[in-house]
């Protein structure tokens, strides 16, 4: 049997690629950022659990994009304040010309607070199915499977609505 590697997160290389490249096309890169504890921002800037950060070299000093942490000061209504981010709390990177950019799994923040409480003494199910047997949250969700019968049913049997213009329409998540 080979031994397993513990592999480093993915997630530091690509907000630092994602940053690079918002920087390189003249582009202003944005985090969107799950506050706890363990973060540290102005509160008073908080909605709903979450703050947006800008993280260019223009509105940053001392911009550090480590492994563990995204670390910066950054004036907020004048006043420099340090901003310090672990990375696994980082939901989205993304440019605000275009919106254009990638978002991460807040699955991954619910399965580590898991992992966290299954470290306690009371919880010695790691790894198992939860209490009620149902799976723990992963990072991939399956696609629900449509029987091929079904494909080949008029499209009123199914309930599908007609589109009313050719044109797509795209969501912007904030």
């Amino acid at each position: 049997m080979k031994p397993t590697l513990e592999l480093t997160s993915s997630q530091p290389y690509l907000i630092r690629a994602w940053h690079e490249w918002c920087t390189d096309n003249g582009l202003t890169p944005y985090l969107t950022v799950s506050v706890d504890a363990s973060v540290q921002v102005p509160r008073e800037y908080v909605k709903d659990d979450e703050i947006v950060l800008n993280i260019s070299y223009d509105s940053t000093t001392d911009l550090q994009l480590g492994n563990d942490y995204l670390a910066f000061k950054a004036r907020f209504a004048g006043v420099v304040r340090d901003v310090m981010v672990p990375v696994d709390r980082v939901l989205a990177i993304f440019a605000r010309e275009n919106g254009q950019g990638m978002a991460f799994p807040k699955a991954s923040l619910q399965a580590q607070d898991a992992d966290h409480a299954a470290e306690s003494p009371e919880h010695d199910m790691q790894g198992q199915d939860g209490p009620s047997g149902e799976q723990s949250p992963s990072h991939l969700a399956s696609v629900p499977v449509v029987a091929v019968a079904d494909l080949k049913k008029p499209a009123k049997e199914l309930s599908i609505k007609p589109k009313t213009s050719g044109r797509p329409t795209l969501t912007r998540i904030k």
